[in-house]
């Protein structure tokens, strides 16, 4: 287990995790519960390195139900999903504490918003570097190595470490205004 990079602080039962403990996988995502036979079995919650956590029920390692809770607290419903659907594109912070006063935008969920290292883009779960083709967690730790498609997605879809002028531009404050153009 340690070979691998993860690591296990709970019961055992002829040399297997069985009983109640802590397995903590190379991500850094924690499983705190019942075990079983060396695997997750009963009762327990993946703690995710980003704040997220999914409570569940297991058997023989596959969860049988659960309920995932994003790490602002919002949580993920199946059925009567209402969170940043078509008709309401507000983040849940704005949702649960009110807009922002006119004239001030809120980028993230987040406020303020995390900065970006210098040339990097904010993946979601981490810091993505272009030049690496890199993800780190927000801490600095290696979460994983982009591929092809994550690369072009991240360069595409994540907010950038510079800045970048959008939105509306007052009349005359254009390049091509003010060179007369």
């Amino acid at each position: 287990m340690e070979f691998m990079g993860s690591s296990y602080d709970g019961d055992y039962n002829n040399g297997r995790m069985e009983g109640s403990g802590e397995y903590t996988l190379p991500t850094h995502t924690r499983y705190v519960g019942e075990m079983k036979d060396g695997t997750f079995h009963g009762k327990g919650v993946l703690h995710f390195p980003n704040g997220s956590k999914y409570e569940g029920t297991w058997e023989k390692g596959i969860s049988k139900e659960g309920k995932y809770t994003f790490s602002d607290g919002l949580e993920y419903k199946e059925m009567d999903w209402d969170y940043c659907d078509g008709k309401d594109r507000r983040f849940y912070s704005e949702r649960c504490n009110g807009l922002k006063p006119a004239g001030e935008s809120q980028l993230t969920d987040g406020d303020p918003p995390r900065t970006i290292p210098e040339g990097c883009y904010d993946s979601g779960d981490g810091f993505y570097d272009p030049s690496t083709r890199v993800v780190k967690d927000y801490d600095g730790s290696f979460l994983r190595n982009a591929d092809e498609q994550e690369h072009e997605w991240i360069v595409r879809t994540c907010r950038k470490s510079w800045d970048e002028f959008t939105g509306h531009c007052p009349r005359g404050n254009t390049l091509e205004e003010k060179l007369g153009m």
